[in-house]
């Protein structure tokens, strides 16, 4: 079984910064796109940023040219650098990821959630 486990949310003021972090473990075979969600009460969960196995990213409208998602395929682990952090951006942020099983099928995988609270 392969869990994702997050760390890295908090509290933090309107243009400061946070480092959210997301590692897989258990009996990986092949992680594949690996995501950042986030989710406010009352609404859907809304995708933040994207990244392939390959490297290529996606990023939602709202955080382009502020957040940044990278990937190390060697540890399993994904992370969302957040600069210029506005009020809007406060949520539970979630990990998500495309894990190939060694039967060759894929599960989509979840973490637990982390809070990030931007306020003044």
């Amino acid at each position: 079984q392969v869990q994702l486990v997050e760390s890295g949310g908090g509290l933090v003021q309107p243009g400061g910064s946070l480092r959210l972090s997301c590692a897989a473990s258990g009996s990986i075979f092949i992680i594949n796109a690996m995501r950042w969600y986030r989710q406010t009460p009352g609404k859907q969960r809304e995708l933040v940023a994207v990244i392939a196995r390959d490297g290529s990213k996606n990023y939602a409208d709202s955080v382009k040219g502020r957040f940044t998602i990278s990937r190390d395929n060697a540890k399993n682990t994904v992370a969302l650098q957040m600069n210029s952090l506005k009020p809007e951006d406060t949520a539970v942020y979630y990990c998500n990821a495309d894990h190939t099983e060694i039967s060759r099928s894929i599960r989509s995988l979840w973490g637990q959630g982390t809070q990030v609270t931007v306020f003044s």
